[in-house]
């Protein structure tokens, strides 16, 4: 840096020399010229010859009408020449402040990254199996990748740790409903066999940090919307990276596989071993636990029509109903999907094994957390079914070797709040399926009745649980 500066410092006098030295030539030149011009007027008035007074006087004022042009003129060309010089000098005084500027800048630019380098380096050496934080941007921790720092579009840097054991998850979208509840069963979990890739709230939404982290992550989970998770997708270069995508974006979509295990022995498998999973909807998840066994069994027609209604905590909703639920002026129950087009409908009627499209009623309830989904039934319409008892232990018998679905007693209602009302929210928090039914075989109709928590199995539990599946991990952990 000072050999910088010695050299800005040498421009600058060599910029001002000229301005100095040409002062002082044009200083003699005048004295010179004087001296000159009375040597001149001597030697004139000393060899003159007599003539009149009145021709002596017009030729004296004729020359010095002649000086005095003279001297105008190079007065006129000295201070051009001087007003150009000054211009110039001016010119490169700035040009030199400018240099001198970005000198100091990328002095000090330098000595910035030298210092995040050198935390960056005692901070990778002292905890290699701990979580890294990013060391600008408020992001919380960020965990493992295979290099040891990357440095993303915004010149920030993301330090990971080097640890190859552990599966490193990126959860796309974390600042959501759904992406703030994966990362809580994930960080909560006791097993340390997953290490988060996190990005500063700065990068959340920039595409080549996305990217990247998509990229190195050994499973990442979408929590976006279906357009922004399409463009996620098409984001991924890295064959080995499993998603799991929570928007209905590839819920149908028969490249994708369906995210619920308990679907059947090979469904199971088929997730396992699956890079895309499609993480199903809460509204489809309990009314596909009820009638798929049911349609594979025989009891269920494929032909017959149905319908269901739910109903879901306004967590359900994100951001923008739950501050209107937590706002005093909330209805303190509404249905809607008057149109009969909710997006969920074709992925109830495919999954569920039906030709026809059920009628859906969803509503929404003043509670946080928790789902009740229906499906009302008659003897008649279904296939040699005599009491809702064989209902009952048909489910029983399919998901006898599940960890999350069970099925409640034959009518059991000795457990309902005040001998009456089933609880929407009663499994909250957990990544539970409990599946009901109810019957009246005197009148031959029949309630299917499933309970789960919307944001539990019916979101961020059932994405866990795809994920522990997916990576070969224990399906039960963290949940």
């Amino acid at each position: 840096m000072m050999m910088r500066m010695r050299s800005c410092v040498r421009v600058l006098f060599s910029s001002f020399a000229p301005f100095l030295c040409l002062q002082k030539k044009q200083k003699n030149s005048h004295q010179n010229a004087v001296a000159l011009d009375f040597n001149d007027r001597g030697t004139r008035n000393k060899f003159l010859p007599d003539r009149d007074k009145s021709v002596k006087k017009e030729e004296r004022f004729s020359h010095e009408r002649e000086r005095e042009k003279r001297r105008e003129t190079r007065a006129f060309c000295r201070n051009t020449r001087q007003k150009k010089l000054l211009y110039r000098t001016i010119i490169i005084i700035i040009i030199i402040i400018i240099i001198i500027m970005r000198i100091l800048l990328s002095c000090r630019a330098n000595n910035n990254i030298s210092a995040s380098a050198t935390t960056t380096s005692s901070t990778t050496t002292s905890s290699t199996t701990a979580t890294k934080k990013v060391l600008r941007g408020g992001g919380g921790k960020a965990l493992s990748k295979r290099s040891s720092k990357r440095r993303n579009s915004g010149g920030n840097f993301i330090v990971f740790a080097s640890s190859t054991k552990k599966k490193r998850i990126f959860i796309d979208g974390e600042a959501g409903t759904t992406g703030l509840q994966v990362r809580d069963r994930l960080e909560k979990r006791a097993s340390g066999d997953i290490e988060l890739i996190q990005l500063p709230d700065s990068l959340r939404k920039d595409a080549k940090a996305r990217e990247e982290a998509l990229n190195e992550a050994d499973c990442a989970i979408l929590c976006l919307p279906d357009a922004a998770a399409v463009e996620a997708v098409a984001l991924v270069t890295n064959p080995n990276t499993v998603i799991i995508d929570a928007s209905t974006a590839y819920r149908t979509n028969d490249e994708w596989t369906y995210g619920f295990p308990e679907l059947s022995k090979e469904q199971r498998e088929k997730v396992k071993t699956a890079k895309r999973i499609s993480n199903p909807g809460c509204y489809p998840t309990g009314f596909i636990g009820l009638t798929k066994p049911l349609v594979e069994n025989g009891f269920i027609p494929k032909g017959l029509r149905t319908t269901v209604n739910a109903v879901s905590g306004y967590t359900g909703g994100g951001k923008q109903l739950i501050a209107i639920y937590e706002s005093p002026e909330a209805e303190p129950y509404g249905a809607y999907g008057f149109n009969l087009n909710h997006k969920h409908i074709p992925e109830m009627r495919k999954y569920a094994g039906l030709e026809h499209e059920p009628i859906f009623q969803p509503a929404v309830g003043s509670f946080a957390q928790g789902m009740l989904v229906s499906v009302p039934l008659f003897y008649d319409n279904m296939a040699n079914v005599k009491s809702g008892k064989e209902l009952q232990e048909c489910l029983k018998e399919w998901y006898k070797d599940s960890a999350f679905v069970s099925v409640r007693e034959y009518n059991q209602t000795d457990d309902l709040e005040r001998g009456a009302f089933l609880r929407a929210d009663g499994l909250r928090d957990t990544n539970k399926l409990e599946l009901s039914v109810f019957a009246n075989d005197e009148k031959g109709t029949c309630l299917l009745v499933a309970r789960l928590d919307n944001l539990g199995k019916g979101a961020s539990g059932a994405a866990v649980q795809n994920l522990n599946l997916s990576l070969g991990l224990d399906e039960t952990v963290g949940l």
